[in-house]
């Protein structure tokens, strides 16, 4: 009986506990929590990864997020096939910033690439000759600092 009363401490007590702990609240989402708002830089690079789908672009699950800097740009490394065509999509919420997308190959030379920008959104296109790794350089060419995201599709 001793035996049956430890067991029922055990699980009892800590889940007591665990009621009474309180909620923590988020002032901000993380960046993984960016596609639960309408208006995020998440939502606003899926928007114009969604201008392709016309052209039968599907989006890939990941994607890219953090806070870029002017003068800062990030480098993402991709593996890319033979064969396929890619967009590169990425934005932040303030228009008064510029982004730029460029897209490199494994030793550091830029690919010829189709490009679009406006204000805090900008892309780059890519169809693929030769399998490999790239890189894609997400810049902010004007502004401060914003919480950006990218995304890419592929056909």
């Amino acid at each position: 009986m001793n035996l049956f009363r430890l067991l029922l401490l055990l699980f009892a007590v800590p889940g007591a506990l665990l009621a009474q702990t309180p909620a923590t609240t988020k002032s901000k989402p993380s960046p993984l929590e960016w596609n639960t708002s309408d208006h995020s830089p998440r939502s606003r690079a899926l928007e114009l990864a969604g201008g392709f789908s016309g052209d039968g672009y599907k989006v890939r699950d990941g994607f890219w997020s953090g806070s870029l800097e002017k003068g800062t740009p990030v480098l993402i490394e991709v593996n890319l096939f033979a064969g396929n065509d890619y967009w590169f999509s990425a934005a932040n919420l303030d228009p008064s910033t510029r982004l730029k997308v460029s897209i490199f190959d494994v030793h550091g030379n830029p690919v010829g690439s189709q490009a679009f920008d406006e204000a805090s959104r900008a892309a780059a296109g890519i169809s693929v000759w030769q399998s490999g790794r790239y890189f894609i350089r997400v810049a902010m060419t004007e502004g401060d600092k914003a919480d950006t995201c990218m995304v890419y599709s592929y056909k």
